[in-house]
């Protein structure tokens, strides 16, 4: 079968084997935001047509593709959810020379307030080894998802918007006035940052001490940058923990260089990691795939 995970910015495809493993791929720019006038259908047409043409028949589509923003919108599944719940609530796309399947999001109930997923659900499927019996996943971006997962089901998540806010915070604010975007990472002005982050106050009150550090020359301008990252990144990982106390070692899942800078933090503030193994994309759309009714029109 043939596996995509299509995001906001990126288009990344799959060609795969019987038990799961990828045989090749094929990856562009071609994010749903940048697909013109809605031509979902000739973007995936250029990139598989090697494979269809070689006698794939199935694919199955995951991410931002079935947002509303998307090629044609899937419902929201509610969690708890499973690989077979996934499967079954599967949407057709249309689309000539393959049968083509869109997975859904999940949501997830926060005191009255609703949570959402597109894309994440699978990759925590193709993980599900990394978590046995349960825990909880972290899976860093510019909204941070922390996910629980009982019995090889997600039970419920919660999103950080913690990279768009570093990307405000400092572009947008007096803050930015204090720092040097483009200066080095600085490993300790990070922790000072997550350091300060365990201190009574709140982020609100906190974020001001970036101004203040620099106008008493005690946080320089190429360090700024750091400490704001430590400080926002310390918020999350300290809320996040202490949601799920018992939960054991964070299943990090994502970018190499993201769940690196990740990890630090959480081992900061003293949790322990573990680095989920494998490519967790395509392994869950392949187990998501193997359980899909193929060949069902829906309803």
């Amino acid at each position: 079968m043939i596996g995509v995970d299509w995001g906001t910015s990126s288009f990344r495809a799959y060609r795969m084997a019987a038990d799961g493993r990828v045989i090749d791929r094929t990856s562009s720019p071609t994010g749903i935001l940048f697909v013109e006038s809605g031509r979902f259908a000739e973007v995936l047409r250029r990139a598989i047509l090697p494979w269809t043409n070689a006698g794939e028949r199935r694919v199955l589509l995951s991410g931002m593709i079935g947002s509303r923003q998307g090629w044609v919108e899937a419902p929201y599944l509610a969690c708890p959810a499973g690989t077979s719940d996934l499967a079954g609530a599967t949407i057709p796309v249309p689309y000539d020379g393959a049968e083509v399947r869109l997975v859904p999001g999940l949501t997830f109930e926060d005191s009255g307030v609703p949570e959402v997923m597109r894309g994440e659900e699978t990759q925590i499927i193709g993980a599900l080894a990394d978590f046995g019996a349960g825990g909880v996943a972290c899976m860093p971006g510019s909204h941070s998802k922390w996910v629980r997962v009982e019995g090889g089901r997600i039970t419920g998540f919660s999103t950080f918007m913690t990279g768009e806010a570093f990307a405000a915070f400092s572009g947008h604010t007096i803050l930015g006035r204090m720092m040097k975007a483009d200066a080095p990472a600085d490993p300790e002005a990070l922790r000072r940052g997550l350091a300060r982050s365990a201190d009574d106050g709140g982020l609100l009150r906190h974020l001001f001490g970036v101004r203040t550090l620099g106008l008493f020359g005690r946080l320089s301008e190429t360090s700024a940058a750091s400490y704001l990252s430590g400080l926002l990144l310390g918020h999350e990982v300290r809320a996040a923990l202490a949601a799920a106390p018992d939960a054991g070692p964070v299943v990090l899942i994502g970018d190499t260089k993201l769940c690196a800078l990740y990890a630090d933090a959480i081992t900061f503030c003293g949790s322990v990691v573990r680095i989920a193994k494998g490519e967790a994309a395509p392994a869950g759309l392949a187990r998501i795939a193997a359980e899909v009714r193929w060949g069902q029109s829906e309803g």
